[in-house]
């Protein structure tokens, strides 16, 4: 029997191009062929490229294909069966034709529609082939009896068959049920969306464009790798120069004419008028949950609640995305929200939208969302509310994306606002301070105070004037102005009310820092965890971090580390997402953990992040310094000797232009180890004096060969640590005072010593400050192993030498056994056994009466065959191959 059926419905769109830009969605769907199963879903909303896809799989699967387009009219059951078989009729012509002839001949009271199907199916079961039958645009059928024959035959399909529904939404079928029975293969929008090497693909390869890396990522970022929107923006991008096309690229939104006529002719206006209220008017919010929705709306007459609606637009692909498990919390995606902004800019007054940003407020304030309810306080322009909720005590302004809206707002403000309430001055230097911005603070503060002179004095007055203080001792300490900070905190504590507990913290954590700086780290240590009680007790977050990131570096001090370890990483998570340039100190603490305990890819991860928070703060800031020094340290670990000075010489040449000089001598201290390391004895020597360092000088006499030298600065450097009390630099100290006893030839002495050492470094664990003074240190351990001293500990360090050998590219780190490759002449074996009686080479060039630049040339020739960097070194490798 024919059947008059248009031919465009049972027509197979052919793949649009020979390349294949999803081929891990092809191996999808063939798995789910391969596995069993016999229902395929491709849901998702349009333009995300179904049928394209659905086209290139059937295309080369191997199978013969029965394709079905549907439209409106095929909602009528007996009209969708007849199409339905006219599809089959194109894997085996004759199915079909009884069950045509009875569904014809008795319209006027047809047999039952399982009736039907169970003869239809008895046919499709006698196909020797297996098939894949694939209905089209199922969306758009909008009839409950359709959907239960599409049931039945899911139900009851042979294994033959196999069948595919593309549709923007949902078919209403058992599909949890199939899932459950592993008979279902979905593909929904997460998985449509192209990839970033896909949206590369079709940009570059397809569309013709020559696009970068990164306006790709930007554009794959902005329209979420919405098939459709890429392929609208790359059609208004042909014929754009690249500069053109990045600049098209930050500006594409919904509002893009193509975006806009696509989104309101496919979408929006498919939607029932409520669907479309609902949509408009909840656009306002970035995050939605059914009774924020409910809230907004405000219509209490709705049929349906937020909820069920947000449901409803989930179940129908509705360009919104799922932000949790529980289905709770939904956001419309990014161009689609930025269409129904402008739409409903266009149909709602400003007064009506106004209105909805306040209900918004409202919701999200009882609900503790204090951020959320500012946003929409201030989109409603409510000055009242938006000021009453910068001062609530649940705001997190410690988040950095926050302050910074809440820096902007502040600073939109008229100035007459400002003077009428100097509080706003006050509340935005301190965030500045919090944020890492000092430029302008000092001048906001002292507005501030112009402005409270013309205020009646009150208890709310004399508190502002604490603020005032409070701030200044913070910002005294971006300059180490350590009695600045002194009677500023002082001032502050005199002033602030007793219940303003969040800046009498600050105000105690800036006493605390003074006396950091000022080396009394008891007094920090105490101020720190009496400024944790204030802070837990306030429920300030921002005081919390400083407190305790304080008492990290206490602990670090005291060689605690596995106690400043917990305290750096419980931490961390009180940033977010996007840390405060304040959250440097704490990655750089981690990444000095890590160093000591020779873990340095995550030392260097940490060291990283610390540099790059650093960064961030204003240039008046010296603290990127620091991080740069680390990094250094770092790269000489590694054997990087020309990069660790490179970066040193770029970081002092910052200090120098900032006026950073405070930070010149870490900076020349680690300069002193590079040079050292690159025979450069001379600029070491200028170094050490220049800045007064004595644990470098010590380094360098001991270069030298002057240990008595040596020992004498070493010696009492080490009483005056101890009197301090101050056991992270003794144990450095101590350290390299073993060594220097060892190679002066006082062996019981060193090896005592270094007993001393290692039972103040093993309860934390550290393993770098051994192994980063090389080869002597590794003789001395063996030595004091020998002798039943801390063997396991010093089985773990020697372990780390090892590893140094393999991985080092530094020469020094070489195993000492092998023989020269070429001999030392006989005056250099003159010139090195004086070096190992501890002459200078000034003795040197006296005792064989050479210029002082033709001994130098002795060392470099001497250093270069014996495969080393420093005098120490050199007498080691010289008594291990029996040259001395």
């Amino acid at each position: 029997m024919s059947i008059p059926i248009l031919a465009t419905k049972l027509y197979i769109p052919p793949p649009r191009a020979k390349i294949v830009l999803r081929p891990r969605l092809i191996e999808k769907l063939n798995d789910g062929l391969s596995s069993g199963h016999t229902l395929t879903v491709v849901s998702a909303s349009a333009g995300f490229g179904k049928t394209t896809l659905v086209s290139e799989w059937v295309a080369n699967c191997g199978r013969p294909i029965a394709w079905l387009s549907m439209d409106e009219g095929d909602s009528d059951p007996v009209r969708f069966i007849t199409y339905l078989i006219a599809a089959l009729q194109t894997v085996k012509v004759e199915i079909g034709e009884g069950v045509l002839t009875t569904l014809h001949a008795s319209q006027h009271q047809p047999p039952s529609t399982e009736a039907i199907l169970t003869a239809l199916l008895n046919e499709v079961a006698a196909i020797p082939n297996n098939f894949i039958l694939v209905l089209d645009d199922y969306h758009v059928i909008d009839s409950k009896a359709v959907d239960n024959t599409l049931t039945f035959l899911v139900e009851h399909q042979p294994p033959q068959m196999h069948l595919v529904i593309a549709s923007r939404e949902d078919p209403s079928l058992p599909l949890s049920r199939l899932r459950v029975r592993g008979q279902l293969t979905e593909l929904r929008a997460a998985d449509l969306r192209f990839t970033p090497a896909e949206a590369a693909e079709f940009l570059n390869r397809m569309m013709g464009l020559n696009l970068s890396a990164e306006d790709i990522s930007a554009l794959e970022v902005r329209t979420e790798g919405w098939i459709a929107g890429l392929q609208l923006a790359a059609l208004s991008m042909q014929g754009h120069t690249s500069r053109d096309a990045a600049s098209f690229i930050k500006s594409f939104t919904g509002s893009h004419h193509f975006v806009l006529d696509y989104l309101i002719e496919e979408v929006l206006q498919q939607q029932s008028e409520s669907i479309q209220a609902f949509l408009l008017r909840t656009s306002i919010l970035d995050r939605l949950c059914g009774s924020l929705c409910d809230a907004v709306l405000g219509s209490p007459s709705r049929s349906e609640s937020g909820q069920e609606t947000l449901e409803y637009l989930e179940r129908a692909n509705l360009f919104i995305v799922p932000l949790d498990n529980e289905r709770r919390w939904y956001r419309y995606h990014h161009l689609f929200g930025d269409l129904l902004r402008q739409r409903l800019g266009q149909s709602q007054t400003p007064e009506a939208i106004a209105q909805d940003h306040i209900r918004a407020s409202e919701w999200h304030e009882i609900n503790g969302l204090m951020f959320e309810a500012f946003h929409h306080a201030t989109a409603a322009d409510d000055m009242e509310r938006a000021e009453r909720l910068i001062g609530s005590k649940g705001m997190p302004l410690h988040l950095r994306d926050v302050a910074t809206a809440v820096l902007d707002w502040l600073a939109s403000l008229p100035p007459t606002v400002l003077d009428a309430k100097p509080w706003l001055r006050v509340r935005s230097a301190t965030l500045a301070l919090m944020a890492g911005q000092t430029t302008g603070v000092e001048e906001k503060l002292q507005a501030a105070e112009k402005a409270l002179q013309n205020i009646e004095p009150d208890a709310a007055t004399r508190d502002l004037i604490g603020q005032v203080a409070c701030a200044r001792a913070t910002l005294a300490l971006t300059r180490y102005e350590t009695e600045v900070m002194l009677i500023q905190a002082r001032r502050a504590l005199e002033y602030l009310h007793p219940d303003n507990l969040s800046f009498r913290f600050t105000a105690s954590w800036a006493l605390a820092s003074a006396s950091l700086l000022r080396g009394d780290r008891a007094t920090a240590a105490q101020a720190s965890i009496e400024g944790i009680s204030i802070s837990q007790k306030s429920g300030d977050v921002f005081s919390t971090i400083l407190a305790t990131t304080n008492l990290g570096r206490v602990q670090e001090s005291e060689n605690q580390l596995y106690l400043a370890i917990e305290t750096y990483r419980g931490i961390l998570p009180l940033f977010g997402d996007h840390p405060q340039p304040n959250a440097a100190e704490v990655h750089l603490g981690l990444a000095h953990i890590y160093y000591e305990w020779n873990d340095l890819e995550s030392a260097e991860q940490y060291g990283k992040q610390s540099l790059q928070l650093a960064r961030q703060y204003d240039r008046v800031i010296d603290r990127f310094i620091i991080s740069e020094v680390f990094m250094s340290r770092l790269q000489l670990a590694r054997g990087d000797v020309d990069g660790a000075a490179a970066l040193l010489a770029q970081t002092e040449q910052s200090a120098r232009r900032q006026n950073f000089l405070l930070r010149m001598p870490e900076i020349a201290a680690e300069q002193v180890l590079v040079l050292l390391r690159q025979g450069n004895m001379d600029a070491a020597v200028g170094l050490a004096q220049t800045y007064e360092l004595p644990l470098s000088r010590a380094r360098v006499f001991l270069a030298q060969g002057d240990t008595s030298i040596a020992l004498a600065v070493l010696e009492p450097l080490r009483q005056q640590m101890e009197a301090k009390g101050w056991q992270d630099e003794r144990l450095k100290v101590m350290v390299l005072q073993a060594v220097t006893l060892h190679m002066h030839g006082e062996k019981d002495k060193a090896v005592h010593l270094l007993s001393d050492a290692l039972a103040l470094a093993e309860p934390g664990g550290f393993i770098r400050t051994f192994v980063d003074e090389g080869l002597p240190m590794a003789q001395l351990l063996s030595e004091t192993a020998s002798r039943g001293v801390k063997q396991d500990y010093i089985g773990r360090l020697l372990a780390a030498f090892d590893a140094e050998k393999q991985t080092s590219t530094d020469k020094s780190d070489l195993p000492p056994a092998q023989a020269l490759i070429e001999p030392l002449s006989q005056r250099e074996l003159e010139v090195l056994r004086l070096i190992a009686q501890g002459l200078s080479n000034h003795e040197i060039g006296k005792r064989l009466f050479l210029a002082l630049d033709t001994v130098k040339g002795h060392n470099r020739r001497i250093f270069d065959k014996l495969q080393v960097q420093r005098r120490t070194e050199a007498i080691v490798r010289a008594r291990e191959l029996g040259l001395i």
